[in-house]
């Protein structure tokens, strides 16, 4: 995760003087991606305390609880988010928890949501353990040498609109439109990877650890996955040695990211919630908070007008 050098370093880089740089440091946003799998017997117990310390920090963002375990993205101040990332390790089996971390000028979160769920990440196998074990954790640093091999087939596990800004070279793209989809698309597409290691990979992690003990169950014993996800290997892997091409999709106001972390160029389409790039919203079909190219024809007018309504309401309360 970067430190308070990196960002001071990010600072200097962006034109602010050395003097100024701990004042623009202090106004930068401190962003937390987090998850943890870990049995919770009464997962619902655990909203209030974590309601209030996010909110005696001023942490926004969504946190998932379930049996399961934990997962979110969370935002506030430097000091805000080690109180809170301190509380939730606190929780039963949380030690461990890891999280990667990156920053913004601007509050990538307007409120604080944590919910109860079912699962922390939807696959819809109530098989599927990851705490009881999952693949073959693989650093970064020697991703690159995996995904080349030849024995080697790597799989995309997030969404087509995910997959659509972004991947790496040769993976292949299940296409789903959910993660829930993922293991019907494998039962129908398995023989083509017999005999073949399998290299998993998503955003920061979370849908590899559910979709490699999913494979495990289903006899593939060499399965790997990208420690801590695209996020990591951005933060960690130089673009002149990257394998990875295109922006990253995240989910908050930033929309995508690249390497080192940086804010992307895409925005969100607000009525169907897919990236769009900034030649995407030049296309005639486009609508600021309206409509895209993606979406132009799955919506009623009646929807739209609502979408029209809900942009008006976002630009009077200054939130454009």
């Amino acid at each position: 995760m970067p430190d308070g050098g990196a960002l001071l370093k990010r600072a200097r880089k962006v034109g602010i003087e050395t003097r100024k740089a701990k004042a623009y440091l202090r106004a930068m946003f401190t962003i937390a991606a987090l998850y943890h799998f870990t049995s919770f017997e009464d997962p619902d117990a655990l909203r209030p305390g974590l309601i209030e310390i996010c909110e005696a920090n001023g942490v926004t963002g969504t946190l998932l609880v379930a049996p399961e375990g934990i997962n979110g993205t969370i935002a506030g101040s430097r000091e805000g988010i080690d109180a809170a990332v301190a509380a939730i390790r606190a929780l039963p089996g949380c030690a461990g928890l890891e999280w990667k971390e990156s920053s913004a000028a601007e509050a990538p979160f307007m409120k604080l949501k944590v919910r109860l769920k079912r699962e922390i990440v939807t696959m819809g196998q109530p098989q599927v353990r990851p705490a009881e074990g999952t693949g073959t954790y693989v650093d970064p640093a020697d991703w690159n040498a995996l995904i080349a091999a030849p024995d080697v087939v790597t799989i995309d596990t997030r969404n087509d609109y995910e997959v659509a800004i972004g991947t790496f070279e040769g993976a292949v793209n299940p296409e789903t439109k959910s993660f829930g989809d993922f293991p019907e698309w494998w039962a129908a597409n398995r023989d083509k990877f017999e005999g073949k290691r399998i290299a998993m990979f998503c955003t920061g992690g979370i849908r590899c650890e559910k979709s490699t003990n999913f494979l495990k169950g289903e006899g593939v014993d060499e399965v790997f996955h990208l420690k801590g996800g695209i996020l990591k290997y951005l933060e960690e892997v130089p673009e002149k040695d990257s394998s990875w091409n295109g922006a990253c999709f995240v989910f908050d106001k930033r929309v995508s990211v690249v390497h080192g972390l940086e804010e992307g160029e895409h925005v969100m389409c607000h009525g169907c919630r897919r990236p769009l790039s900034k030649d995407d919203t030049l296309r005639a079909e486009y609508e600021e908070g309206v409509r895209c190219h993606h979406c132009v024809d799955e919506y009623s007018e009646a929807d739209r007008a609502r979408f029209r309504e809900r942009m008006k309401q976002r630009k009077l309360g200054g939130h454009d």
